[in-house]
């Protein structure tokens, strides 16, 4: 079974960055699209952005972080990350990394909690 462990979560004051890692389990990453996810509090989870598992790495991104956030991927350490500059409050959430697409009933890690407030 795949182990998904996310870290780089924190506080962070609005306007500010921070890194996302995702290291995923054996040959996960190279076997699947990837997508970052968040869920707010008393929301559902949402996607927030996804990076093909194909050479070119091509990603798409929700309208609502379009331009501020960017992932990659890193193959040789099976490692996807989410870089996010220009954080606003509405971005405080727990996010997770998953094959994309994901179902509730795939294995999930335990996330990382983001929190953008001053």
């Amino acid at each position: 079974q795949v182990q998904l462990v996310e870290s780089g979560g924190g506080l962070v004051q609005p306007g500010g960055s921070l890194r996302l890692s995702c290291a995923a389990s054996g040959s996960f990453l190279s076997s699947y699209n990837m997508g970052w996810y968040r869920r707010a509090p008393g929301k559902q989870r949402e996607l927030v952005g996804t990076i093909n598992r194909g050479a070119s790495g091509s990603t798409n991104y929700a309208d609502s972080v379009k331009g501020r956030f960017t992932i990659s991927r890193d193959s040789a350490k099976s490692t996807v990350y989410l870089q996010m500059n220009s954080l606003k409050p509405e971005d405080t959430a727990v996010y997770y990394c998953n094959k994309h697409p994901a179902t509730p009933w795939d294995n999930w890690g335990q996330g990382t909690q983001v929190t953008v407030s001053s």
